[in-house]
């Protein structure tokens, strides 16, 4: 684990611990401050511990999991509903697509938190330098 440590930062960082925080929508840190400071941005500190957490890079992976893990839970539930009652296609349409929104609204932070924990607890993109000396 010594590999990724920066001089002088012996501290261990649980990443399991640290993505539920994210998940959570909280500091992986501390786990007492909020993650976002709207929808999906991102804070640049932790209120609570003052983390600076402007290092993460999400990017589009949150995206992508969230619409693999939708299409992957709303498929088989499409088609054994079809089989089953066999709805007209405007309720299929409407029923499953608004299903995909809301699912997908509700992944979208989570998975992003459980990112952003994730590069904090591997000391990924900036996350285990300890502070502006380091860039120079």
């Amino acid at each position: 684990m010594s590999r990724n440590l920066a001089p002088g930062d012996s501290s261990e960082r649980p990443t399991g611990q640290a993505m539920l925080r994210g998940a959570m929508g909280r500091c992986p840190a501390c786990g007492k401050g909020r993650l976002f400071r709207s929808f999906l941005k991102v804070a640049d500190h932790c209120p609570a511990c003052n983390e600076a957490l402007h290092h993460q890079r999400a990017d589009d992976g949150p995206a992508y999991l969230t619409i693999l893990l939708v299409s992957h839970l709303g498929a088989p539930l499409l088609l054994a509903c079809f089989i089953a009652w066999r709805p007209s296609a405007m309720t299929m349409i409407w029923t499953f697509g608004a299903g995909a929104i809301i699912l997908s609204l509700l992944l979208l932070p989570r998975i992003k938190g459980a990112m952003v924990g994730l590069q904090w607890a591997r000391r990924m993109h900036g996350f285990g330098t300890p502070g502006p000396s380091a860039a120079s």
